[in-house]
């Protein structure tokens, strides 16, 4: 009986066979070294590239700049309660500018509130300012007489207002009197040299367009207000 357990304790392997018994490694995934994390970019970098994305503004025309003059110096007018100028230069816009809708809403507000306000005054015009607007609103309803007896009451009152000179050479225009209608606009352009701008785009003057004299007015009317600028610019010498 010793003898058999001897033999079979013979038989368990010793910790240095265990020791020596090849263990098998497991193998381990291959990774996937090609796949990448995707970072998104942050909300700073998505703004910039829609702004870089983004078209360009398109440039304003010479004419809104025009349109935009004539709307300032009817605000001005309101602001200090010309509402007669105001009334003018807001009608100005629309009638002249038509294209330019943004303005032309602002100025159909504003030009309200000077006519309510205008509509509290006397019926009879008192000053230059106010037969002009009269002359103004008979134009408008295609009185032209009417119109053209108003606005000699204004040259009466203030002959050197040369905003009455040009609602004449427009009233003119439209009886059909050229000659009397440019007479009226030079003078115009030579009391204020801005009314030169506001003849070339005016509507109401298309019948003088085919004229070489509302050129020649024009052309004379820009280099008197170029001299004068110029005049202005000068320099005077030290004594």
């Amino acid at each position: 009986m010793p003898k058999q357990r001897r033999a079979a304790a013979s038989r368990t392997p010793t910790r240095s066979a265990l020791s020596r018994t090849p263990v098998k490694k497991q193998k381990s995934k291959p990774v996937n070294r090609s796949a990448s994390v995707v970072v998104e970019p942050s909300a700073p970098a998505r703004d910039e590239r829609k702004e870089a994305q983004a078209p360009p503004t398109p440039p304003r025309k010479p004419a809104f700049y025009e349109a935009l003059a004539v709307y300032e110096a009817g605000v001005r007018a309101l602001q200090r309660h010309d509402y007669l100028a105001g009334a003018e230069g807001f009608r100005g816009v629309i009638q002249g500018y038509p294209q330019e809708r943004e303005l032309v809403e602002r100025a159909r507000l504003y030009l309200q509130v000077c006519e309510r306000e205008n509509a509290k005054r006397p019926a009879t015009p008192q000053t230059a300012a106010e037969w002009v607007y009269a002359a103004t609103l008979a134009l408008n309803d295609g009185n032209q007489d009417r119109a053209l007896t108003y606005l000699g009451k204004a040259l009466e009152t203030a002959p050197d207002s040369d905003h009455a000179h040009y609602i004449m050479a427009v009233a003119l225009t439209d009886k059909g009197d050229s000659a009397a209608a440019l007479r009226h606009l030079q003078q115009a352009i030579e009391l204020n040299p801005d009314n030169r701008s506001t003849a070339i785009q005016d509507p109401d003057l298309d019948a003088l367009r085919e004229l070489s004299a509302f050129h020649e007015i024009l052309g004379a009317a820009a280099v008197a207000a170029a001299s004068a600028t110029n005049s202005k610019k000068r320099i005077r010498p030290r004594r």
